[in-house]
């Protein structure tokens, strides 16, 4: 009986101790881990975006971001469009102002968003704008005539006005903000999983405030 119990208890003192559960200084950083992971995949296409784009934006003409397309037109307006009923004293009362842009948008094929809409005794004066385009149109009211300068610009001028939220409307400045988002969200979580690497801790902190300290002196040296 004594020899059994002893082989048993040597049998137990070597089994393998038992796995503890993960604290939750570990649980935190998996979490921090998983969310640096997905979000820069989730923003990785708008973000390697925006940072081609301000390479762009900041050498145009290495580019060839000048380059412009332009075309001239002229046509004729329905005069009842120009002439409505009005008793008031605003002229632009007097112009029906839908009629008059989607007949120039079907004519004409012209796009972007109406930025300006100007009217007064004598004339309209109608600007389309978008990234990388504009067409403006001068509408003669007694005459019930147009002329209109249409300028296209290049793909490189499109993606430098889209880096800059120009004439790009409401759905792609929300784009903007939540690249923006991600892109805090991504550097934050990065700098937070350096807490949980202990070789790297310090040499990572030093390492990102330096390159704090070097960005305000450039600025402070370079910047006029």
């Amino acid at each position: 009986m004594t020899e059994v119990s002893l082989q048993d208890t040597s049998v137990e003192s070597n089994s393998p101790p038992r796995p503890r559960g993960k604290t939750w200084s570990t649980k935190l950083a998996a979490a921090i881990r998983w969310l640096h992971i997905y979000l820069s995949l989730l923003g990785f296409t708008a973000l390697l975006f925006f940072a081609v784009t301000g390479l762009t934006l900041n050498h145009p003409k290495w580019f060839g971001a000048d380059t412009q397309r332009m075309r001239d037109f002229q046509g004729a307006l329905d005069r009842a469009w120009l002439e409505l009923p009005n008793t008031s004293e605003d002229p632009a009362l007097s112009v029906d102002r839908l009629a008059v842009v989607e007949h120039l948008r079907s004519e004409h094929h012209l796009r972007g968003a109406v930025s300006e809409f100007r009217v007064d005794e004598y004339e309209c004066l109608v600007i389309f704008k978008g990234p990388g385009y504009a067409a403006d149109v001068i509408v003669n009211r007694e005459q019930a005539t147009y002329t209109a300068t249409e300028t296209v610009m290049g793909a490189v001028a499109i993606i430098n006005d889209l880096h800059k939220g120009r004439d790009s409307g409401w759905v792609w400045s929300l784009v903007i903000d939540a690249s923006a988002a991600l892109t805090v969200l991504v550097s934050i979580t990065g700098l937070a999983l350096l807490f949980w690497l202990k070789r790297r801790r310090w040499s990572g902190l030093l390492t990102a405030v330096a390159g704090t300290i070097v960005l305000g002196l450039l600025y402070l040296w370079g910047v006029p």
